[in-house]
């Protein structure tokens, strides 16, 4: 596996990351709702695969996705990230849309602000994540994670165990 890709396997979600800047001025919504045309970045590969017919129609892979995870039942989600593109193919579920303190209310204080949730969102799907994964992940500063850690925790919703490198979250409650 190169450097500049990660793929990366949990019980319940693949993450495939990919350095690579999403087209400029684009969503991948923008994909998945109509036909666009592909933004390429080398027209000769494209045009050769094209031609060898490993793709077979630029602009239409989001789309694809998108239609064969739901005729499989697998949840996906497409993410432009500050450092790249991601895409996250999870287990259906029938709460999906909602946040784990929607669905488990009684755990968690109704006073946790809209991105403490989203933190704890993160370290339910992959107790392993880190603080520079959440900081991308949320766009939000290393600081601004810190802090929120910091909350949690004082809250007895959250712990570290083990040490910042190699160390997982355990999520109380």
């Amino acid at each position: 596996m190169k450097e500049s890709e990660l793929i990366t396997i949990y019980k319940d979600r693949i993450d495939i990351w990919n350095p690579g800047e999403f087209a400029e001025g684009f969503t991948p919504q923008d994909f998945i709702r109509q036909e666009l045309q592909s933004v390429l970045r080398n027209p000769l590969i494209a045009n050769c695969l094209y031609l060898t017919a490993d793709i077979e129609k630029w602009g239409s892979g989001l789309r694809r996705i998108t239609q064969e995870c739901k005729t499989a039942r697998v949840s996906v989600r497409f993410e432009v990230l500050k450092y790249g593109f991601s895409v996250v193919f999870s287990r259906w579920n029938e709460t999906e849309g909602k946040t784990i303190t929607e669905k488990y209310p009684e755990k968690y204080p109704g006073d946790l602000n809209a991105t403490q949730r989203k933190m704890l969102d993160l370290i339910y799907q992959n107790n392993n994540i880190t603080l520079k994964e959440m900081s991308a992940l949320l766009k939000l500063s290393r600081e601004g994670i810190k802090k929120n850690i910091r909350l949690l925790k004082e809250k007895g919703i959250i712990q570290r165990i083990g040490p910042d490198k190699g160390g997982h979250w355990k999520m109380d409650g």
